[in-house]
């Protein structure tokens, strides 16, 4: 088995299907996570080669699940890429908390999910990466998009925390 294992999470569409096939170019073993559309996963598929996933990285036990399947398929994952977002947006003063909460679990919490079930691995291999997808409206802001804002900034914050982390070795 040639190559380091890469997972993208979502990596069947836009932006995360770019870094899946850049790094499948680059000799990676990648899998590609998605949430939603099964036709497109499947087109992906038939196109690329990369195997798709379909896993809620919002809920901390489907990515153990979906990560379990992927590790069992291509072998531990030593690269992960956090690309899965969403938007829902509207000003705050029509927000309601399902369209708060749903942009913030998954855009934000995937990120500690996906982490937190990677890094031990990572460590005890003494290798891994992991790259975090934010966006310029963490920092900059945007009318319409207090939770997405809230999500990337966080995101920033938990991505210079990690760093730290892991440049320790701890």
């Amino acid at each position: 088995m040639a190559g380091r294992v890469a997972v993208v999470t979502g990596g069947t569409r836009g932006i995360g299907r770019a870094i899946a096939e850049a790094l499948q170019q680059a000799g990676y073993r990648v899998a590609a996570n998605y949430g939603g559309n099964d036709d497109v996963a499947k087109a992906f598929t038939a196109e690329t080669g990369i195997p798709a996933y379909k896993f809620d990285v919002a809920d901390f036990e489907a990515c153990r699940e979906g990560l379990a399947r992927i590790a069992a398929d291509l072998g531990p994952v030593e690269v992960l890429v956090n690309n899965a977002g969403i938007t829902r947006d509207t000003t705050i003063h029509r927000m309601t908390f399902e369209q708060w909460n749903a942009v913030i679990q998954t855009n934000l919490a995937s990120c500690f999910n996906m982490c937190r079930l990677v890094i031990e691995g990572m460590r005890e291999r003494n290798f891994g990466r992991i790259v975090n997808i934010g966006s310029i409206n963490g920092q900059a802001g945007q009318y319409g998009q207090v939770n997405y804002a809230a999500a990337k900034a966080g995101m920033h914050g938990f991505t210079k925390a990690l760093a730290q982390e892991g440049a320790r070795g701890q």
